[in-house]
């Protein structure tokens, strides 16, 4: 008997053969399938990761980061504004303290623990999108993942191998990279983009700052502050694109008295690095006048440019526009393959994270229900310099175009109580309203807590509010949202004080 069963032991596998079903079954079985497959795990990506995770769909995010965040969390918009607050911190220790009553003695930069502190940041915010994406059970693959078909894509992992995954659905959210400038070698040490102005081993004596934009200006802003002489080289006749162009002008004059040199509608001709500076050739914007600018550090900030290496969108037959962008077949985000959706700095719109977050619960929740909501006549911008720039909606330029008649309202933070008491006077709220309905149309701020005053706009123009409404509601005293609320007034009547 044991003879017997042994003998049929080592028969088995010869003898029963397998149906071709199985085989093909157990195949498929090894693949993973998905409702839900984002690419990116930036701002755009790993939000709506998350959110389609909430909504009950199997949800996977592809990312070749060894954290999740993307650009804005890692080397953009948090490492950035942790620079911003310490130098300013510096900056007000080493100049302001003393008028304030505060002595602290010397004062004395210690820029390797300014870096770890910005780390730190970064660190915490990370993991912590690590935590809830464990959390809301969405399945992190680290790798790069390139479309195969319309519902495949193949992960090439970062610890090796390649695996193969399906997804009903798909969203692109890989975002956008600096773009590069002809004459320019960058080398993150010298020639730098913004990854390189957040790890600056030691405070050059000299920044040339090529784009007077968001970008540009922030991080030129922290080097100076830091003891760097800074000068932004901007094409266009006024810095801060998409600015209104009286708070341009304002904001200009405030950096300038702050030490940083401008020269605008200037062309960046090229460079060359000799004895251990980089020399940076300029001329008119218009032509004529040329000159060379001596720099131990230039900081590339001319923009930023969709991100799409290595996606393989032309498996799926998508076409990107001639700027790099993935073009959108609908309101819905929607690409030219409809299970594929696009979000964020890799297609149309602002590159800005809040934007590409809105966009992400959106695609979702069309996929889910059909339904979607972002407004962008409401995404507001913000330039966390000192004093802070933000602005949403409409500007003069703009309604002039348009043969818009309307009104405008301005309030001084010089006038504003909470303002004063603080020593941080700078700047002006101005609010500009439809003439005949007094509806608001867009706001414009420069001066303290900008960034945090431009949401009270934003949520009274996203239901369709007045300068009136706005003045009407009770504002806590004393508070800088006071002018926000004088500026209203100003709009539909008269301010109080001022």
């Amino acid at each position: 008997m044991l003879c017997s069963a042994a003998l049929k032991t080592r028969r088995l596998p010869v003898a029963v053969a397998a149906p071709a079903w199985q085989l093909i079954r157990a195949y498929s079985s090894s693949v993973k399938e998905f409702d839900t497959v984002v690419i990116g795990a930036g701002p755009g990506g790993y939000v709506a990761a998350i959110k389609a995770a909430q909504l009950g769909q199997k949800t996977a995010c592809i990312e070749k980061r060894e954290t999740l965040g993307g650009t804005c969390l890692n080397v953009g918009c948090i490492p950035s504004k942790a620079m911003l607050n310490n130098s300013h911190l510096y900056h007000e220790a080493k100049h302001n303290f003393a008028k304030r009553g505060i002595d602290v003695g010397e004062v004395k930069l210690n820029l390797d623990q300014l870096l770890a502190d910005k780390d730190k940041a970064v660190t915490g915010l990370t993991r912590g999108i690590e935590m809830l994406f464990k959390k809301n059970k969405v399945e992190w693959l680290k790798g790069t993942g390139t479309l195969k078909s319309a519902n495949e894509i193949e992960v090439s992992l970062n610890g090796g191998g390649v695996e193969s995954i399906r997804a009903k659905n798909i969203i692109i959210a890989t975002g956008s990279e600096p773009s590069p400038f002809p004459g320019f070698e960058i080398d993150e040490k010298q020639i730098i983009t913004s990854t390189g102005a957040l790890a600056l081993e030691k405070v050059p004596e000299k920044m040339i700052v090529i784009g007077g934009g968001v970008i540009g200006l922030e991080l030129g802003s922290v080097w100076s502050r830091l003891g760097a002489e800074v000068t932004v080289v901007e094409y266009l006749p006024a810095i801060g694109a998409g600015m209104d162009a009286e708070l341009a002008k304002a904001f200009q004059r405030s950096l300038s008295k702050q030490g940083i040199k401008f020269k605008t509608s200037t062309k960046v001709v090229d460079s060359e690095k000799i004895g251990g500076k980089v020399l940076v050739n300029v001329e008119s914007a218009k032509g004529g006048k040329k000159e060379t600018l001596e720099a131990d550090v230039v900081l590339l900030s001319v923009g930023r440019r969709p991100y799409t290496e290595g996606l393989g969108l032309e498996n799926v037959g998508i076409r990107p526009d001639a700027k790099g962008r993935v073009e959108l077949a609908d309101q819905q985000f929607r690409t030219s393959v409809p299970n594929i959706r696009v979000i964020g700095d890799v297609t149309m719109g602002p590159m800005l994270a809040h934007k590409a977050e809105e966009e992400g619960i959106a695609a979702v929740e069309y996929i889910t229900n059909g339904h979607g909501h972002v407004n962008y006549n409401v995404i507001p911008s913000v330039i966390y310099t000192h004093p802070e720039v933000a602005w949403v909606g409409k500007n003069e330029q703009h309604l002039k175009e348009e043969g818009v008649k309307y009104k405008i309202g301005s309030f001084p933070f010089a006038a504003n109580s909470r303002a004063k008491t603080i020593d941080d006077a700078e700047g002006l709220v101005k609010i500009i309203t439809d003439a005949e309905t007094d509806r608001i149309l867009g706001a414009h701020i420069i001066g303290p807590n900008a960034g945090e005053m431009i949401a009270e706009a934003c949520l009274a123009m996203e239901y369709g509010g007045s300068a009136e409404d706005v003045a009407r509601t009770c504002h806590a005293h004393p508070t800088m949202a006071e002018a926000f609320k004088e500026a209203c007034m100003a709009a539909y009547s008269k301010p109080i004080h001022f």
